[in-house]
């Protein structure tokens, strides 16, 4: 990112920022493969503080990867390189930041965070459950990843406002923690209920489409209803008080000509996730 210090290359560095520019799949409105390059862009004007937590993650490393080399032989092998790229970074004790792209692509991340992490829960902060078992005739589509995630790992929503009728029987025969827009604007507590749903290690999957479009204009399927940049950052700081993240990502970022807070505000909501990771660094026992 742009907070990236000169002397953090990778074997130093704590954070690796891995961008995916591919929307393989995206079925409204294209573009998302832009997002990355958006939100590097706009991270260069961050500083470097966070006045909430006095943290400057940049000083645990951020080093940041040339874009991943994109395939469009099929999605599912899209997925593969992204889960192959993700095993070097947790190979290397490496907390990897993925920017996307479309929100497929947290299947491989999330893929190979499972193989180094068998007590792996998924949190996703989404407007859409994702859950549909094929769209358009494939299993691998952005409308159908975390229906493959929870395939893997188990998975709890949050933000969710927009599925289909067979999606959401199957979050409830399956016991699927859902936590529905509609609840968490009625009953704000609601959000410090998360947490409790997640195992000892998490990784958080952010589809920028989770925010309100008043918040977040710049995805490729708006939904009204959506969550407040506080209350999201509510949420994220919980967890990382009571859980351990060993990754995350940030999708579905699709930059608009002239309009540059959004891109302003996924870069900062990187920062402000790593921020938060790096308090929970500094508290927790060697």
């Amino acid at each position: 990112m742009g907070l990236t210090s000169p002397e953090a290359d990778f074997e130093s560095a704590r954070f690796v920022v891995l961008p995916v520019p591919y929307d393989g799949t995206t079925t409204f409105r294209a573009g998302t493969r832009e997002g990355p390059r958006a939100i590097l862009h706009a991270s260069r004007e961050l500083e470097s503080y966070d006045e909430e937590t006095g943290e400057e993650p940049h000083r645990r490393g951020i080093a940041t990867l040339d874009e991943l080399a994109i395939t469009v032989a099929s999605p599912k092998e899209m997925v593969d390189r992204v889960r192959d790229a993700g095993r070097i970074l947790f190979e290397a004790g490496k907390l990897p930041v993925m920017l996307g792209g479309e929100h497929l692509l947290s299947l491989g991340m999330i893929e190979a965070a499972a193989a180094f992490h068998p007590r792996l829960t998924v949190l996703q902060l989404d407007a859409h459950a994702d859950f549909k078992d094929h769209y358009q005739e494939s299993p691998y589509s952005n409308a159908c990843v975390m229906r493959r995630v929870w395939e893997r790992v188990p998975v709890v929503q949050a933000g969710i406002r927009s599925l289909t009728r067979e999606e959401h029987h199957f979050l409830i025969e399956n016991r699927v923690p859902s936590y529905f827009a509609r609840d968490l604007h009625e009953v704000p507590e609601r959000l410090d209920e998360v947490p409790e749903d997640l195992g000892p290690e998490v990784y958080v999957t952010i589809d920028l489409d989770v925010f309100d479009p008043s918040v977040m204009p710049s995805v490729g399927t708006p939904e009204p209803g959506g969550l407040t940049w506080y209350q999201v950052l509510r949420l994220l700081r919980r967890v990382t008080e009571t859980r351990r993240v060993v990754g995350f990502d940030v999708m579905e970022l699709l930059p608009q000509p002239h309009l540059a807070a959004p891109d302003f505000l996924a870069a900062r909501l990187v920062h402000k996730m790593l921020a938060y990771i790096s308090l929970d660094i500094s508290r927790r026992p060697c």
